[in-house]
């Protein structure tokens, strides 16, 4: 017996809830609106080099991460490079140099399976025109110089170590100041200084710099930079929320600094109550920041209270999904399903309102089909109702 082992993977993905690029890629019709949006966007982004951001929110389990990784192959298939990357305890959003770090190890290029862009940069030669575009820039665009001789070393070194090190500060574990020092000495023979000397805290938005111009160096459309699970900003202290809100302004109304940069934001659509208004967020930032400083803040609490929110899918939309999941369940176990989406429905109707338990409800009915011969009981809504509980826990319990 022959299996599709794609179209397996599809069902398998579907089946455990865990958020897939090849099922943003098979379902992406829904929402049509909201992707008209985002296409202008990304339209905007490889027509013209502008650099924007957008938030969408929406309930848990109706689809955010679905549609970012849907935002994730269309950029793919027009030669853009994609970065993603869920906020977490380890990836605080008031800390943008571990941020970065993160990103880097989650960067996909065109055409690339798997995440990283180093073997763009062991291309470069001393001599490479691309290599003296991109001195020219770290030299003269950037906060610090400290980009421009950890370059100048990475093209020049012969030995192999100082290059790994050299590499490893690239993607985000900076190197210390003197380290760079010592291995600039005994490539060039000379001693250098830094004109500013880099505090990573400080500077961290030169990496970000660098990274959008290399990319648009080596012909690439665009950098798409994907952050999901922005609620977790709520779970910050005041301090360190004020800190993420004007890092997420970074992102969102980019300066000059980023070049053909997109930022796309998935967040709670309860944000705006358990967190902007339960923590008086307004009156927050206006206690802390001065006028000019408040300004972007405030920018960054509208847009998120303004941001569209996914909204459950139609009748017509949920029988489209279903239609493709039927097709994707039999070619993953090589059968022929004997079943209507109207058949379907009257079962799953009944097991829970979210569209992921929709989805899990339905091919536990196909699953039981293909291997009984009838559907008995579905067990998913209670599965899936215990864990909205366990990952979505109250926000007022866990701040401050």
């Amino acid at each position: 017996m022959t299996f599709d082992y794609e179209a397996r993977h599809i069902i398998e993905a579907l089946r455990s809830g865990i958020p897939s690029r090849a099922v943003g890629q098979y379902f992406s019709e829904a929402r049509p609106q909201i992707m008209q949006e985002i296409l202008q966007d990304l339209d905007a982004v490889r027509e013209n080099g502008k650099s924007s951001g957008r938030i969408i929110s929406g309930k848990y389990g109706e689809g955010k991460t679905h549609l970012l990784n849907t935002v994730f192959n269309i950029a793919h298939a027009n030669n853009m490079v994609v970065s993603v990357i869920s906020l977490s305890k380890e990836t605080p959003f008031d800390k943008l140099y571990l941020v970065y770090q993160k990103l880097v190890n989650n960067t996909y290029l065109p055409k690339r399976l798997q995440p990283g862009f180093m073997q763009e940069l062991d291309q470069l030669t001393p001599n490479n025109p691309l290599t003296n575009d991109l001195l020219l820039f770290a030299a003269k665009q950037l906060e610090t110089d400290r980009l421009y001789h950890i370059l100048h070393a990475y093209v020049n070194t012969d030995d192999q170590d100082e290059k790994f090190l050299l590499q490893t500060d690239l993607e985000g574990d900076f190197v210390p100041n003197l380290q760079i020092k010592q291995i600039c000495r005994r490539i060039f023979d000379e001693r250098i200084s830094f004109q500013v000397n880099f505090v990573k805290s400080k500077h961290y938005q030169d990496y970000f710099s660098f990274l959008s111009h290399l990319f648009l160096l080596l012909g690439y459309k665009g950098w798409i930079i994907l952050f999901d699970e922005t609620e977790l900003m709520g779970r910050l202290g005041k301090k360190t929320r004020l800190k993420a809100y004007q890092n997420m302004a970074r992102f969102l109304f980019p300066q000059k600094q980023l070049e053909s940069t997109y930022s796309l934001f998935a967040i709670s659509a309860s944000y705006g109550e358990d967190v902007i208004e339960a923590k008086h967020e307004y009156e927050s930032v206006k206690e802390v920041c001065s006028e000019e400083d408040a300004k972007p803040l405030l920018e960054v609490l509208g847009a998120i209270r303004n941001a569209p929110q996914l909204a459950p899918l139609t009748t017509e939309e949920i029988n489209e999904v279903l239609i493709k999941l039927i097709k994707f369940h039999g070619r993953a176990y090589n059968w022929e399903p004997k079943v209507t989406v109207a058949q379907m429905m009257k079962t799953i109707d009944n097991g829970g309102h979210l569209l992921r338990t929709k989805i899990r409800s339905s091919i536990e009915y196909l699953d039981q089909l293909y291997q009984y011969g009838n559907v008995g009981q579905s067990s998913v809504r209670s599965l899936d109702k215990e864990r909205f509980e366990e990952e979505m826990p109250s926000l007022d319990s866990i701040l401050e």
